[in-house]
């Protein structure tokens, strides 16, 4: 009896501690595995991106947002996802090849995943829990501070440069 009182109290106390963006380890886009905790202190852009969607352009407007917020503080983190339309058929290595050769990515980017559905990876169910939202479309944009917190998502049609979005970056600093 006393070890399943033990056990209950130990299950409560995990459930109080919500855990963060920064409590998730992710593979890069080279497989590498990093903790998101090196962005802690950053306000970050969690986009689920796809290389042959009618929004795929918008790589070249988040790589400009990058360059014009990276040193205040800006990390743009770019997850490619096959979830919509299979617009994102590729391998790790032809996405990398892809995003730089046309759009000069320079922001981190990370292996495919996916963003909703029974395979949900548990970075986007943590990330959707806080915005209430489920991921629409591929170029789905969630921001979160600097401590962590998730601030807003922002759907697809969102341009990376749109006032909306830069406005709530800069509130962010």
């Amino acid at each position: 009896m006393k070890r399943l009182l033990l056990l209950g109290a130990l299950f409560a106390m995990s459930l109080g501690a919500a855990p963060s963006v920064d409590d998730f380890d992710m593979k890069t886009i080279d497989g590498d595995t990093v903790s998101l905790s090196q962005y802690d202190g950053k306000v970050k852009l969690f986009v689920n991106v796809a290389s042959r969607c009618g929004y795929t352009p918008q790589y070249e407007g988040l790589q400009a947002l990058y360059e014009k917020y990276k040193d205040d503080g800006l990390v743009i983190l770019g997850f490619p996802a096959n979830n919509f339309g299979q617009q994102e058929p590729w391998s790790n290595a032809e996405i990398k090849t892809f995003c730089n050769r046309e759009y000069g990515v320079s922001f981190p980017m990370f292996s495919k995943i996916s963003v909703k559905g029974t395979d949900q990876h548990p970075l986007y169910k943590f990330l959707t829990s806080k915005t209430g939202e489920q991921i629409g479309w591929n170029f789905t944009k969630i921001l979160v501070g600097k401590n962590g917190e998730v601030i807003e998502q922002f759907e697809s049609k969102v341009e990376p440069l749109a006032p909306e979005l830069t406005g709530a970056i800069e509130k962010a600093f």
